[in-house]
């Protein structure tokens, strides 16, 4: 890969790490609320993305992730609130003067023209960034995403991941500021989409072109983002870093929908330096993060990877139900107390196991 012919700095500058805290501010949602008619789609929400970060709104279907894009993007104007592009108020800014490109899932191709005229389309309403024609930046562009050659072939001579593509470098050839991209993995089988959100997150440092992301898949968010957004009901519920949203969800809602893990309701009996629970007929103890009081209804979640097979840190015994061979590891149901917990481990497991976890790899959360 290799960066665009474009005096515009963001071409220039090749990112090798995740924008601090104290970059500039690229958008940001200040207060923003959508309704339809009695349905409020967005709920009072508001967050800042900074310039060069790759930034997901992961959520099941009728979270508004899509909604709260497309208020970005322009398509829909909040009914409260206002949004910001640089800190200019662009709330009543229409799309095509908002400087975004916009991916959708379906593609979008225009099936009359070809590659190179699909990327060239989206230079109809803009001047290429920097002193370039226009055939040089749409050859520099499907360079940019491995299409380099193929400017003369029709859309249906392409298999889905190269549609795609195309679909990206038409929205990039007007060098927009923030890049829109909404669902664009969800038509294509799971081997395609791995390949391609790598070339994608390839695409993004390279340009170092602020990024905002929508998926239902959650694996895909922890796998492309700088940051992760997980919404529930018209809001986010947590914002932060993939690695402490897998490691240490803030809500229920989090720990139940990134990832397996076992969430289990549990009452805080005492408090030290470690938090005690009861959770179901048994005792467990965990690592406080949060404050908690004795006679707290908590959820107690520990990742499947953590439960360990034959150990002594907070041990109890569970049933084998059933196993799923993943390859590496095998994901194993077990039966404890009417409850499902499951494990992840390399070795198969059967009949009466003893499972535990040390008191550092789980944590509390408040119950929904």
């Amino acid at each position: 890969m290799r960066a665009l012919a474009s005096d515009r700095p963001i071409l220039e500058n090749e990112r090798t790490d995740r924008p601090g805290p104290d970059a500039p501010v690229a958008v940001s949602l200040e207060h923003v609320t959508k309704r339809y008619a009695e349905t409020t789609a967005v709920d009072d929400v508001s967050l800042s993305i900074r310039e060069g970060e790759f930034f997901t709104l992961v959520g099941p279907s009728g979270c508004g992730k899509t909604t709260t894009l497309r208020l970005l993007a322009g398509f829909e104007r909040p009914t409260e609130g206002q949004v910001r592009f640089g800190g200019e108020d662009v709330t009543s800014v229409p799309p095509e003067d908002r400087d975004v490109g916009i991916v959708f899932q379906n593609y979008a191709l225009f099936p009359h023209m070809s590659v190179g005229e699909n990327v060239a389309y989206g230079l109809e309403f803009a001047d290429p960034p920097g002193d370039v024609s226009d055939e040089q930046r749409v050859a520099e562009l499907l360079e940019l995403v491995d299409l380099a050659g193929m400017e003369d072939r029709d859309p249906d001579q392409l298999s889905g991941g190269q549609q795609q593509r195309v679909a990206i470098a038409r929205a990039l050839a007007p060098g927009p500021d923030v890049l829109l991209l909404d669902e664009p993995m969800s038509a294509l089988d799971a081997q395609l989409r791995e390949r391609l959100r790598v070339q994608v997150k390839a695409i993004q440092r390279e340009l170092g072109i602020t990024t905002i992301y929508v998926t239902h898949d959650q694996e895909e968010a922890l796998a492309i983002s700088d940051r992760v957004a997980v919404m529930s009901e018209g809001t986010p519920e947590q914002i932060a870093p993939p690695r402490e949203i897998y490691r240490r969800p803030e809500t229920q809602f989090v720990a139940e929908f990134i990832g397996d893990n076992n969430v289990l309701s549990g009452t805080v009996t005492a408090v030290d330096e470690q938090v005690t629970l009861e959770v179901g007929p048994e005792t467990m103890t965990v690592t406080p993060e949060t404050d908690v009081a004795v006679g707290d209804e908590v959820a107690f979640c520990v990742r499947p990877e953590n439960l360990q097979v034959d150990t002594d840190a907070n041990a109890t015994t569970a049933t084998v139900e059933s196993a799923e061979f993943l390859g590496q590891t095998t994901r194993v149901h077990l039966e404890w107390h009417g409850r499902e917990l499951l494990v992840r481990t390399r070795d198969p497991l059967s009949g009466e196991v003893a499972v535990g976890f040390e008191p550092e790899d789980a944590h509390v959360v408040d119950v929904r």
